[in-house]
């Protein structure tokens, strides 16, 4: 029933680009095609999750389905109606056509499986795997996943301070606040838990480390989103870079070098990994961020953050004080900003482009870090993906 609902929602439409990608000493240039169709990202997904025996959107079911989470969701259940930012995450969870939710579970899997059992693992280690993959390695899969999420539900905490009991709305944001809160410990808590029975304190280390790299990413992020750092603020690209790494790459980077320690590969395999999991994840959100440039049409109402890629590169290229006009001609008799001449403004400078060739950039580099590993269906499953988000 909820998923019926659901459905009705979100149309996608598309444009056309282009990309070169390097797997090997092959070249080959890409059409980022145009199509009334969502791009093949959802067939390489459902295609590489049965490589790994089973879909990785039910990982977190165990935790999910439990009677504690049910109480949470029974009260998350009196938010329907209000516009709480969590009622979204929780439709996503539910319904997310790109199979965004659980690719980075997905991804531990398939590195996991694509690295197999290391040289100096014994018979009674390798005895333990269930199609090619290590019992630990699928509980560190659903791990990732139940931080991910943990995240994405404490990111629908919303800013009381801009509301006020004449709205109307403050109870429920109120109401809404507690649930995001305690619904995204609950996960947190059972991904802790999770983490300690594995036993291995170099993951524990690793994925620790992740989770304060988050934290201090969307630190980060928010700062930047302000009203104030909207005029002022300027980030180059390597500061970008850095900056989603932390809020966007570290958990998947950490959780695949992770994956080959508890498989018991050398650190060149753990660097690898590694690799593949940093430029794949930063690859991504560049992908994301360019959506609303790259599909909108004319005249079209449209919506981005501040903090995207190809309006950080604009920024960057042009200036502050040209950015501040720019902000002052988008604005409406209302002094509301109206973001499609803005975005008609970043389209018409090369902070687009700009982005477009670093989503390339860390693709390919995704893709030459997966060529170390030896040839197989989850080594392909991989390059897919990879290959995969340099199409828009």
């Amino acid at each position: 029933m909820i998923r019926t609902m659901i459905e009705k929602m979100f149309p996608p439409k598309w444009t056309r680009l282009s990309c070169t990608v390097r797997s090997g000493p092959v070249q080959r240039t890409l059409s980022l095609f145009s199509s009334s169709e969502p791009s093949n990202w959802s067939k390489v997904v459902s295609d590489a999750e049965k490589i790994v025996g089973y879909p990785t959107s039910f990982m977190s079911l165990r935790c999910l389905l439990s009677d504690e989470f049910s109480n949470v969701a029974m009260h998350v259940k009196k938010l329907v109606g209000t516009q709480h930012p969590l009622l979204n995450t929780a439709r996503g969870f539910v319904y997310d056509s790109r199979n965004n939710l659980q690719m980075r579970g997905l991804v531990v899997l398939l590195l996991s499986k694509a690295a197999g059992p290391s040289r100096t693992s014994t018979d009674h280690l390798a005895q333990d795997m269930v199609g090619g993959i290590y019992p630990s390695q699928r509980n560190l899969a659903e791990i990732t996943e139940l931080i991910h999420t943990a995240f994405l539900v404490h990111r629908g905490v919303v800013n009381l301070k801009e509301l006020t009991d004449s709205d109307g709305l403050l109870k429920d944001m109120e109401f809404g606040n507690k649930m995001a809160v305690l619904s995204g410990d609950f996960l947190l808590a059972n991904a802790c838990t999770g983490l300690a029975q594995l036993n291995n304190t170099k993951v524990v280390e690793l994925i620790s480390s992740a989770i304060g790299d988050l934290v201090q990413g969307i630190y980060y992020e928010n700062s930047n989103n302000t009203e104030e750092n909207n005029l002022t603020a300027e980030l180059d690209t390597t500061a970008w870079e850095e900056q989603t790494f932390l809020s966007h790459g570290a958990l998947l980077a950490k959780s695949c070098q992770a994956a080959m320690e508890l498989a018991q590969h050398d650190k060149r395999s753990q660097r690898l990994a590694y690799k593949y999991g940093k430029h794949l994840s930063l690859g991504h959100k560049l992908n994301s961020d360019l959506q609303p440039f790259v599909k909108s049409n004319v005249g079209e109402q449209v919506s981005f953050s501040f903090s995207a890629a190809p309006v950080v590169f604009h920024r960057h290229i042009i200036g502050p004080e040209r950015w501040q006009q720019q902000l002052q001609q988008a604005k409406t008799m209302r002094n509301q900003l109206d973001f499609s001449k803005l975005l008609a403004a970043v389209k018409s400078e090369k902070g687009v482009s700009s982005a477009v060739n670093l989503c390339c950039y860390h693709g390919n580099r995704a893709l030459e870090a997966i060529q170390a590993f030896p040839s197989s269906e989850a080594r392909s499953a991989l390059e897919n993906i990879a290959s995969a988000i340099m199409k828009f």
